[in-house]
Order: structure tokens, then C-alpha cells, then sequence
């Protein structure tokens, strides 16, 4: 294993930015090479803790020669984030400088090159992308690792790439599976994957790929047990992808999560703004007209709170983790059984 340091120079005189990166050579060159990274928004640790217990695995395939594709891991990949504290509170969603999400306007290559994405101006946060999906070129297996607020553990994946992918979701185990074409704002998986949408198919090696952005239930789901199943999720997409050979793990059965297109999201938003009374969790189904939560905004007044249904039936993907909510703001994300009737355009949020 060969570990680097990465500098990002800030924007002010005396700062700069530094985050490991370890690489394992594979044994193989026509292996598929594997690229993992985690907390690109900075406070998201599910992924991050998975790969400090994927790493002794990895290890040990190194030393016994069993890494046949080379293996990219970034543990944090976003130092600027991680330094942004207001309050006493991480804020690594945005750049505050720029107000840009962390995942979003990735350069969008025309070609798999990185030697195009050579920056040396701009601000801080876009010499990190660029340097990030630099990192990722070349690598058929990318996988971005995050959280939601509170959710089930899930995967969006180009539909260009299922059900070729059903394999990854079956090795990791995910409870869901949300399909998505289109922009997604640049987002790092959609510039991962975009120059090779634009060349042929014979070319493009789609088969091979996996790119996906990985959603490890919710901000709070940092503990050793969850850390160690997702390492095994991992390590075993690693090997049903030939990246790593191991012959003692069974063969993978098929996936039996939920697979939706992006377009059944139903983004239920708050009508007042009050305290949250949830009467669903992450995981569950409900019918149309179920009630989803309660609204307090006036505390000990008759009709001082308002419910929130769900428009249709179908199953709780994910709820924010705060329990104070303003007019308009998302409570839940519902897959819907159908077409949400306002489906979002690109990305579900900022």
C-alpha cells in the first residue's frame, strides 16, 4: 500500500488544505480498478468509519496477493468542509465561500483525460473537485460514499447502468435502489460517469462499470457494528467485481431491495413551520392518506397543529433529523408505488 498526501492551497495567505490517499497496485492490469470515497459533505462519517474497517481487509488481500485490480481509497475527501465550523457545528454541505454544495458542478469531461483537469486558479473548493474527480479517472468501480438525515442505507445509480449494477446492491446489501438519468447538477457521480456517455457504446465499456452514490442511513449512524457490515459490503462488491479474489465468500444471491426511478419521489414538505411529530420511520410502507406527521406551530392553542399525509402509497425512504421545521422545508422523501406529480427536476436538494 502507497499512502500520499494531498494539498489544496486556500484562497487567504498561510492556508492550505491536506487529505490522505492510499493506493493499492493490482496484480492484474486488465483488472476493473476500484476508486472509494467518503464524507464529501464533511460531517457525513458513515462512510468514513466503513473505510477505516475495509482497510485491514484490504490489507490483508495485499499481503496475500489477492488485489488483482489497483484500489483508490480517500477516507475524507473534503478537508475545506471539515474545517468549517459555525457554532461549534461543522458545516461541510456547502462552501461557504462560494455557497456551492460540495456535490455539485463537477467538471463534466468530454473524454475520460485527466490530465484535463489541471487547475491552479479558482476557488478552494473547486481546485477540491477538480482534483477529486482527477483522482477518480480511469477506475470502472466508483462508489461516493454519504448519509442522509435519517434513512435506510440506499444507492442512486445511472439508469444506464442497471441492472448491471444489481450485483453491486446484492453485494452491499443496500435496502433500496433509486435510478436516476439526466443532470443531476454535476454531482460527482454524474461527472464520474458523463465521459463515457458520450462515446460509443463498443467504447464505453458500460458493462464494466459501477458508479453510484452510496447513502448510509442517517447522519447518526456512526457505531463499530455498522462500520464493520458496510467494510464487508464493500470488500464483497470488490470481489463479485474481480478486484479482489477471495474463494472462501459465498456466491452472491440476487437483490431484493426496492428499485425505483427517481421520478416516484415524492418530496413531502412541511406546511407550517412548528415542531415535528413523526408518526413514520425510515423503512416503512404506507397507503395514500396515511398521516406521515404532525405540525405544532401554535402550542397549546385549539388548532394549533396541522398533519401531513402522504399523496400516495409507497415506502419511507428517509426523514430529516431535526425536529424544528420551517414552511416549505422537506420532512420525508416517500417512493412512491408511481410518478410523483411534482417530481424534481436534476437534483432532490441543494
Amino acid at each position: 500500500m502507497q499512502k500520499t498526501i494531498e494539498t489544496i492551497p486556500g484562497d487567504t495567505e498561510g492556508v492550505a488544505y491536506t487529505f490522505p490517499v492510499f493506493r493499492f497496485e493490482g496484480s492484474d492490469p486488465a483488472a476493473p480498478k476500484a476508486y472509494l470515497q467518503a464524507a464529501l459533505h464533511a460531517s457525513e462519517l458513515p462512510g468514513t468509519v466503513a473505510i477505516d474497517a475495509l482497510m485491514p481487509q484490504l490489507r490483508r488481500a495485499e499481503a496475500e496477493g489477492r488485489i488483482r485490480g489497483a484500489i483508490t481509497v480517500v477516507p475524507h475527501a473534503n478537508p475545506v468542509g471539515r474545517a468549517q465550523y459555525h457554532f461549534g457545528s461543522v458545516q461541510g454541505r456547502f462552501h461557504l465561500g462560494t455557497r456551492t454544495n460540495f456535490n455539485r458542478d463537477f467538471p463534466l469531461l468530454e473524454k475520460p483525460d485527466a490530465s484535463a483537469l489541471q487547475m491552479k486558479g479558482g476557488t478552494v473548493d473547486e481546485r477540491l473537485k477538480h482534483r477529486l474527480l482527477q483522482l477518480s479517472v480511469g477506475h470502472e468501480i466508483v462508489l461516493d460514499l454519504h448519509c442522509d438525515d435519517e434513512g435506510v442505507d440506499y444507492l442512486y445509480v445511472p439508469k444506464a447502468l442497471w441492472p448491471g449494477m444489481e450485483d453491486c446492491a446484492a453485494a452491499m446489501g443496500v435496502a433500496a435502489v433509486i435510478l436516476w438519468e439526466g443532470s443531476s447538477g454535476a454531482s460527482f457521480d454524474e461527472a464520474s460517469l458523463h465521459p463515457y456517455l458520450q462515446m460509443p457504446a463498443q467504447q464505453a465499456g458500460l458493462a464494466r462499470r459501477a458508479v453510484t452514490t452510496v447513502e448510509y442511513r442517517g447522519l447518526l449512524d456512526v457505531d463499530r457494528k455498522l462500520a464493520q457490515s458496510d467494510a464487508d459490503g464493500l470488500y464483497r462488491l470488490l470481489v463479485a467485481r474481480g478486484v479482489i479474489e477471495d474463494k472462501a465468500l459465498p456466491p452472491l444471491g440476487p437483490f431484493a431491495g426496492l428499485v425505483a426511478p427517481i421520478e416516484n419521489i415524492e418530496m413531502v414538505t412541511a406546511p407550517r413551520p412548528g415542531a415535528i411529530l413523526f408518526d413514520v420511520a425510515p423503512g416503512d410502507r404506507v397507503r395514500k392518506g396515511d398521516r406521515l406527521a404532525t405540525i405544532v406551530h401554535a402550542a397549546g392553542e385549539e388548532g394549533g397543529s396541522t398533519d401531513v399525509f402522504a399523496p400516495q402509497a409507497g415506502y419511507i425512504l428517509t426523514r430529516v433529523v431535526r425536529r424544528s421545521t420551517y414552511a416549505g422545508d422537506d420532512l420525508v422523501k416517500l417512493v412512491g408505488d408511481t410518478k410523483s406529480a411534482s417530481a424534481r427536476e436534476g437534483a432532490l436538494e441543494d
